[in-house]
């Protein structure tokens, strides 16, 4: 492959706090969260979660040139945030300011659903001024995730996400947009969020939700059918690539993405790109032949894991893995294989990062044959 290109990913970023809780029989959640009761936890694991984090640390270890703009505040949450960044090699760039650093208290209690108690902290002031523009100027590719859980994003039906996109877009850097899921009764649930993606669609080159994402942004009363038929399992089983799917990437295709990638769990990815001139233009920014991206079209199944330990991290980890391959030249297949191979990875190991496998590792496995999802 040739020269890798820089990168900067930028976004939500916080401090992820999860406590061990062993196995109690319990009757009711609220026996145990009764007022008074003393509960006995094990060891604490404090770790680095969000978009900058997870997706830009990746993208660091699978070899890219990548700076993080996460905004953090000058206080201890944000010095382990800068101090895990800077030891990946990747820290330099982050955004301290006076504001607290986002937090999750995480309590997975067997026989549970998570609990999560966040605090979004300085990701709902970020803002396009917090960016160093010199420093995306001089990259070929901004990424930017989580807008659904950042204040500033969403308001104003996203004037500021919309922007920043135009700005950045405009300097002749490609831009990549990565979505995520919001409970409908909260403040970012209720914004209008098809108006939100329709503006900012047309300035942007690289469109990564997930299938459950879009569906409840695009298609709500079609979201709540298919989650009533669910009864609590796993959407994606029930949905069909061309009547649930397909539509959806061709809706945002048409709002303007030159790329949409839609991420849909176990099963896999479903792409679709437009025509000649986004090709064109990739292959102008990119200095490399990229005339197989001109309206292609597909699902990409997802690879068999040896053991699955924590879905954590496998969609950030595959976004890294296919923006990274995009930018050191490879043909759009190759990085639909090595993104699905990184997911495929990162469900191996119990945190997001330590499971992933350079690229010339991945290719030696998938052509070795190895075997996918049926």
């Amino acid at each position: 492959m040739g020269e890798r290109k820089k990168a900067v990913v930028a976004g939500h970023v916080c401090v992820d706090i999860t406590p061990e809780i062993p196995g109690m029989p319990v009757a009711s959640l609220h026996e145990i969260m009764a007022p008074g009761k003393l509960i006995t936890a094990g060891n604490i694991t404090i770790s680095t979660g969000g978009t900058v984090a997870n997706t830009g640390a990746a993208m660091k270890i699978l070899g890219t040139d990548v700076a993080l703009m996460g905004k953090v505040g000058r206080d201890d949450f944000g010095d382990i945030v800068c101090r895990v960044l800077r030891e990946y090699g990747c820290g330099d760039a982050m955004i301290r300011s006076q504001e607290a650093t986002s937090y999750s208290i995480i309590l997975a209690i067997p026989g549970v659903d998570r609990i999560i108690f966040h605090n979004p902290g300085a990701n709902d002031s970020f803002s396009l001024e917090d960016l160093d523009m010199e420093r995306i100027r001089e990259a070929a590719l901004f990424h930017f995730g989580y807008p659904p859980i950042m204040k500033s994003m969403y308001e104003k039906d996203g004037a500021e996400l919309v922007r920043m996109f135009r700005c950045i877009s405009g300097m002749g850097v490609l831009t990549s947009l990565d979505m995520a899921m919001v409970q409908e009764e909260t403040e970012a649930g209720c914004a209008d969020w098809e108006r939100i993606i329709a503006s900012v669609l047309p300035f942007t080159d690289f469109f990564l939700p997930s299938v459950e994402e879009l569906l409840m942004m695009l298609e709500r009363e079609k979201y709540h059918r298919i989650l009533e038929q669910s009864g609590g399992r796993d959407i994606t089983g029930l949905l069909s690539l061309e009547e649930d799917v397909k539509p959806l990437a061709e809706r945002c295709i048409a709002m303007g993405a030159g790329c949409v990638l839609i991420k849909c769990g176990a099963p896999g990815l479903f792409y679709k790109t437009a025509g000649c001139e986004f090709a064109g233009m990739l292959t102008e920014r990119l200095g490399h032949d990229c005339s197989d991206w001109a309206g292609a079209e597909g699902f990409e199944k997802s690879y068999v894991p040896g053991k699955i330990r924590s879905g954590v991290g496998a969609g950030d980890t595959t976004i890294a893995a296919f923006l990274s391959a995009m930018l050191a030249g490879y043909p759009l297949k190759r990085c639909l294989q090595l993104a699905t191979g990184t997911g495929a990875s990162c469900v191996e190991t119990y945190d997001v990062l330590s499971g992933l496998k350079s690229f010339a590792e991945l290719e030696r496995r998938i052509d070795g044959g190895w075997e996918k999802n049926k």
